[in-house]
């Protein structure tokens, strides 16, 4: 089993706000196998002591040093929290606190030290979380399936969901028409059929309002197609399963969702590559990350596509968003890039972590801006 952590949108967005006269960001490659959790505890202790002689280069306080010294063994000797691990660990510190996340996802090992936390590498992970919910809908039943990348599935209980067909539509079967000679054929039953669909969607909205976690539909015909056509919920996936759900266990269903994830994930990327290339010709689009930066300084960017492995030490000016390259990382610099997204991201910006090869050009980012600058 995977122990998964990953920050919210909000807890991300405060990150991003944080500011302290040392905040170092370590991520390291994990295992959720406890007897090779070794070589990740030996690759913290060496990012650690990486970071720890950026803040000597700088001439950082070392009362402060020490504190901050001190946190970062004791998560290093810390057995319990070593025995439960992922396949990568974020771990963002100060002198005064430590913050650590469990990512399912893996990543490069890095120390980055800056007064402003490194959080580049947990866009993918916030990004795609694999996490999702399932309807599994037939005439016979509806049920809805919370499925987690790290643990097992999920029933999820709603008081007004309707059992079955018949139940929401107050009728002995949807199939036997003969109660009311209106609806005595193939298009009586249908009717019936929306009806029962309508009342799920209803139900279904004290749940998953506000949420945009994808929901996935697992229906045959001719219900899978009348459910679709009713559904009010914005992040339905236009892949469903197509298996009656009737004989599948959560656990089938969570395997099949999963797999459906992932092909839904790799969409997005694909939908936000063709949209670049729309508004490039609306001069609304950039790999250029001078214009990204000044665009996320002014709160113009829409959607941003981060390579979450490249850093380019340097500086962004706070009001003109002026880009200034460092020769090398430090404690006085920050990846510019990581800068950027979370300038974006502040603003209401939507973001994609990928890797390189997913952005045109092969560049470090990918900006579609609200308008053109």
């Amino acid at each position: 089993m995977l122990y998964v952590d990953i920050p919210t949108l909000p807890e991300f967005r405060a990150l991003v706000a944080i500011r302290a006269d040392a905040c170092v960001s370590i991520y390291v490659s994990t295992t959720p196998q406890t007897q090779h959790v070794t070589a990740s505890r030996i690759a913290f202790g060496n990012l650690t002591k990486a970071a720890l002689e950026q803040l000597d280069a700088a001439g950082f306080d070392k009362r402060r040093r020490a504190l901050l010294e001190a946190e970062l063994t004791a998560l290093g000797e810390d057995d319990a929290f070593w025995r439960l691990q992922a396949q990568s660990l974020a771990v963002l510190a100060t002198p005064d606190s430590v913050r650590t996340f469990r990512l399912a996802t893996a990543i490069t090992d890095i120390a980055e030290v800056s007064d402003r936390f490194h959080l580049k590498p947990l866009l993918r992970a916030i990004a795609f979380p694999q996490t999702a919910f399932v309807l599994a809908l037939s005439e016979g039943a509806a049920r809805l399936v919370e499925v987690f990348a790290d643990l097992p599935p999920a029933h999820v209980r709603i008081s007004d969901l309707p059992k079955n067909a018949a139940d929401a539509v107050n009728r002995a079967s949807v199939n036997n028409l003969t109660q009311n000679t209106r609806l005595s054929n193939a298009e009586g039953q249908k009717v019936l059929l929306r009806q029962y669909a309508r009342q799920v969607d209803a139900a279904l909205r004290g749940v998953l309002s506000g949420r945009e976690t994808p929901l996935i539909l697992a229906a045959t015909d001719p219900l899978g197609p009348i459910f679709r056509a009713v559904n009010t919920y914005p992040t339905l996936a236009s892949e469903g399963i197509t298996t009656s759900p009737d004989r599948l266990s959560d656990g089938e269903l969570a395997s099949a969702a999963r797999h459906v994830l992932d092909r839904h994930y790799a969409g997005e990327v694909d939908a936000a590559k063709t949209l670049f290339q729309t508004r490039l010709g609306q001069q609304r689009a950039s790999t250029d990350i001078a214009v990204a930066a000044r665009a996320a300084t002014m709160g113009a960017v829409e959607l941003l596509l981060v390579d979450i492995d490249q850093v380019l030490p340097g500086t962004v000016g706070e009001t003109d968003g002026a880009i200034s390259l460092a020769s090398a990382a430090g404690a006085e610099s920050y990846d510019v890039i990581d800068e950027i997204a979370g300038r974006a991201i502040l603003t209401g910006a939507k973001f994609l972590g990928v890797r390189q090869a997913d952005i045109p050009g092969g560049a470090p980012l990918a900006a579609i801006l609200r308008y053109p600058i």
